[in-house]
């Protein structure tokens, strides 16, 4: 599968590449957010949700494991699974309705669901450098290879 990366130089670009994304999206996509504690996950996950024309507060799932949002096309669902020692607890988030309606999967640590997610189209692998961050977006099916080849990055 094909990869690309781009350097976060600081919110603005966060935000930039949060944007090329949500306007390039499939119809239905599942996209896992990874890398370590202060990465900027939350960040780009809040920006990609503005993007799609999520107003109000979008609120960090850290303890709710899950947060969900309206969209013209179905909802998007923001999970950290953080919290989690395993996939076993993921039957408790009511996953399979959000299957159903989910349009838009953007989870972060999706490790600690390993088994109990759907498959990523998307994974975006986030670190710090220097004063802003790496991101690497690396498709993960047919459709996010798709996805990554026409995404204006």
């Amino acid at each position: 599968m094909s990869a690309r990366e781009v350097f976060l130089a600081d919110p603005a670009a966060t935000e930039g590449l949060a944007a090329a994304l949500a306007a390039s999206q499939p119809a239905r996509a599942v996209v896992f957010l990874e890398g370590d504690l202060g990465a900027g996950k939350s960040s780009l996950a809040r920006a990609w949700l503005r993007a799609l024309g999520v107003r109000g507060a979008i609120k960090s799932p850290t303890y709710t494991l899950v947060e969900r949002y309206p969209l013209p096309a179905g909802e998007a669902a923001h999970l950290d699974l953080y919290r989690l020692a395993g996939a076993a607890e993921l039957d408790f988030l009511g996953l399979d309705d959000l299957a159903a309606e989910a349009v838009l999967w953007l989870v972060e640590w999706p490790d600690r669901g390993q088994g109990g997610l759907p498959a990523p189209d998307l994974r975006v692998r986030l670190a710090v450098e220097g004063a802003g961050r790496r991101a690497r977006l690396e498709a993960a099916s047919p459709a996010g290879q798709a996805w990554l080849a026409r995404a204006p990055i």
